[in-house]
């Protein structure tokens, strides 16, 4: 049978640029489906790109206040003005916006057509009041903020990260639902920019997933920042409060409390985009968590794949990009089935400072092996680069396995995602992590933190080496 496209991509987001480029790259006939009027999806306009922009500003900002810190003195005390903030962050998304404009998508050779998309059967999608045939197709149509079914939320301009950057100006306080990446990473900017800021979390701590250690010494400079973190606390209702709004929230013993602030950030997880596909009538099974696939991210329809947020489990772009990449190569060289890998999932929450994760934490680490695992620390405040540039306020941890390989590195400091990503390529190619003790490290930068992490690795090895037990032995017996 003959179709117009040999690949259908539906959804215009990171997952789906990356799968469409893949796929015409491979010489098939590919068309990509985005249901707005723009492309990027969640990273460009409402996640990665504005919130790094803004979560910059508020790093300048925060050094702009502490001069005297690094020798400096204004002759005037230091005002900041933060009424264009948000105007600038939108210049970032433009900026970034005109690397994937739908011009620059055409002119690689790959059909971009707008509008609602919807499956009438495995090889044809109607597409508004058109019916696109296909031979096989990848769903990558993201995700949506998760808003909780709290009493009174729907009466009051709550905010999401969907509309957070819309904001002509920044509010003078604010309440966050969530002390997840996001919710954590937009108390540690605004809190730096001026605003009041309260994190409402659920859980005994922000960040549940993240290495205990770390969040713990996060907490506390977010504490000491100025940051309000409220844990084991749940939101129970929402009333407008004047021109701001006013959250009841309950504790653990069941009492109520009340928390006031302008505006409320609801940052409490997100859901998959599936609803107004026809995916039941295509066979394609879903649930709340995404978009059922195998590990080679075919769902249980087998010429229909999916990647990105859709499918999870871990929503972040660069995954996206990596299940885009699986999937396009499965469908379209079949012969060389790649299976996905989540062993080596890396990611990094930019708060200040940045907390990077790769692996099983240590908790982890415990539960699974016990105490056969080896734990290498290596604080910020003992390399010179980190005393220079007065970030000592940091820790790397290396956990590794009884044989010397790396099970999780997490890093909390400056810098720490850049950082992380030498062990990373260490983990991933199943190398022994003393191994990187022998590459010259420049002097002095923050890669250091790995290497004399490794040298201890490195030591840790050489102690329990039979010949130097040996020579040791017989060292010490001539001495006496």
């Amino acid at each position: 049978m003959s179709y117009e496209y040999d690949v259908l991509v539906i959804g215009g987001g990171a997952g789906g640029l990356t799968a469409s480029k893949t796929a015409h790259g491979l010489g098939k006939r590919v068309a990509l489906l985005e249901k707005t009027d723009r492309l990027g999806g969640e990273c460009t306009w409402t996640g990665c790109i504005p919130s790094k922009a803004l979560i910059k500003t508020a790093e300048v900002a925060y050094h702009a206040k502490q001069l005297d810190r690094y020798g400096l003195r204004a002759e005037q005390s230091i005002v900041l003005d933060t009424s264009n903030v948000m105007p600038y962050v939108r210049s970032i998304i433009q900026d970034d916006y005109q690397s994937h404009t739908p011009e620059k998508i055409r002119s690689l050779g790959i059909d971009l057509l707008f509008g609602n998309a919807k499956f009438l059967d495995p090889h044809r999608v109607q597409l508004d009041e058109r019916i696109i045939t296909f031979n096989k197709a990848i769903i990558t149509t993201g995700s949506h903020p998760f808003v909780p079914p709290i009493e009174g939320l729907d009466t009051v301009p709550y905010l999401t990260n969907s509309n957070l950057f819309n904001l002509e100006r920044l509010p003078k306080s604010l309440i966050i639902l969530g002390g997840g990446a996001i919710g954590a990473e937009m108390a540690s900017a605004l809190n730096r920019l001026g605003v009041a800021v309260t994190v409402i979390e659920m859980n005994d701590r922000i960040l549940p997933k993240e290495d205990a250690e770390l969040v713990a010494m996060l907490t506390d400079t977010l504490l000491k920042e100025g940051v309000t973190i409220k844990t084991g606390m749940q939101a129970t209702k929402v009333e407008k409060e004047g021109d701001g709004v006013r959250v009841i929230v309950k504790d653990t013993s069941g009492a109520q409390h009340e928390l006031q602030a302008e505006k409320l950030l609801v940052a409490v997880g997100r859901r998959p985009n599936i609803e107004g596909l026809g995916l039941e009538a295509i066979g394609v099974q879903a649930n709340k968590r995404g978009i059922v696939v195998n590990n080679k991210q075919q769902t249980t329809t087998k010429n229909i794949y999916a990647a990105g947020d859709v499918v999870g489990p871990y929503q972040f772009s660069h995954m996206a990009w990596y299940q885009a990449v699986v999937a396009v190569r499965n469908m379209v060289v079949p012969i060389f089935k790649q299976k996905l890998n989540y062993t080596d999932v890396i990611w990094v929450t930019f708060t200040a400072p940045e907390l990077a994760s790769a692996g099983l934490t240590e908790e982890q680490a415990r539960e699974q092996y016990g105490d056969s695992i080896i734990v290498y620390r290596k604080p910020y405040a003992e390399i010179d680069r980190a005393v220079t540039d007065r970030t000592k306020n940091g820790l790397a941890k290396f956990i590794c396995n009884k044989k010397g390989y790396l099970l999780g590195i997490h890093i909390l400091g400056a810098r720490a995602g850049d950082i992380i990503h030498e062990a990373q390529v260490i983990k991933a190619f199943k190398k022994r992590f003393d191994s990187i003790h022998s590459v010259i490290h420049a002097y002095p930068t923050y890669a250091e933190l790995t290497w004399h992490a490794a040298k201890k690795a490195y030591v840790k090895r050489l102690e329990s080496n039979f010949f130097v037990i040996l020579l040791k032995k017989l060292f010490f017996k001539r001495k006496k």
